[in-house]
Protein backbone atom coordinates (compact mmCIF):
# COMPACT_ATOMS: atom_id res chain seq x y z
CA UNK A 1 0.00 0.00 0.00
CA UNK A 2 1.16 3.68 -0.94
CA UNK A 3 1.92 5.74 1.93
CA UNK A 4 -0.97 7.92 3.35
CA UNK A 5 -0.32 12.25 3.46
CA UNK A 6 -2.06 14.65 5.37
CA UNK A 7 -5.24 16.00 2.98
CA UNK A 8 -4.87 19.61 1.85
CA UNK A 9 -7.47 22.89 2.87
CA UNK A 10 -8.90 21.88 -0.80
CA UNK A 11 -9.21 18.46 -0.08
CA UNK A 12 -10.68 19.03 3.18
CA UNK A 13 -13.60 21.33 1.59
CA UNK A 14 -13.75 18.75 -0.73
CA UNK A 15 -14.37 16.34 1.54
CA UNK A 16 -16.92 18.27 3.55
CA UNK A 17 -18.92 19.08 0.40
CA UNK A 18 -19.30 14.98 -0.16
CA UNK A 19 -20.34 14.72 3.58
CA UNK A 20 -17.40 13.24 4.75
CA UNK A 21 -15.37 14.04 8.18
CA UNK A 22 -11.57 15.35 6.78
CA UNK A 23 -10.41 14.47 10.26
CA UNK A 24 -10.81 10.92 9.33
CA UNK A 25 -9.45 10.54 5.99
CA UNK A 26 -5.80 10.70 4.55
CA UNK A 27 -5.45 10.57 0.93
CA UNK A 28 -3.31 8.03 -1.34
CA UNK A 29 -3.38 9.18 -4.77
CA UNK A 30 -4.67 12.83 -6.33
CA UNK A 31 -5.03 12.73 -10.14
CA UNK A 32 -6.90 16.11 -12.09
CA UNK A 33 -9.86 13.49 -12.39
CA UNK A 34 -10.06 11.78 -8.97
CA UNK A 35 -8.77 11.59 -5.98
CA UNK A 36 -8.33 8.43 -3.80
CA UNK A 37 -8.42 8.45 -0.05
CA UNK A 38 -8.72 6.22 2.81
CA UNK A 39 -10.25 5.64 5.94
CA UNK A 40 -7.71 6.09 9.03
CA UNK A 41 -9.57 3.42 10.98
CA UNK A 42 -10.75 0.93 8.90
CA UNK A 43 -8.28 1.49 6.17
CA UNK A 44 -10.86 1.19 3.91
CA UNK A 45 -10.39 3.47 0.57
CA UNK A 46 -12.94 5.22 -1.55
CA UNK A 47 -12.41 7.14 -4.60
CA UNK A 48 -13.71 10.71 -5.17
CA UNK A 49 -14.41 12.02 -8.39
CA UNK A 50 -13.40 16.03 -9.23
CA UNK A 51 -15.94 18.01 -10.46
CA UNK A 52 -14.67 20.64 -13.08
CA UNK A 53 -16.26 24.27 -11.99
CA UNK A 54 -16.55 26.44 -14.90
CA UNK A 55 -16.66 30.15 -14.08
CA UNK A 56 -19.25 32.49 -15.49
CA UNK A 57 -21.59 29.68 -16.56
Amino acid sequence: MKQQKRLQRWMKELLKQKGLNPRNWYYIKNTPQELVIIHRHSLRPRTIKKEILKKGT
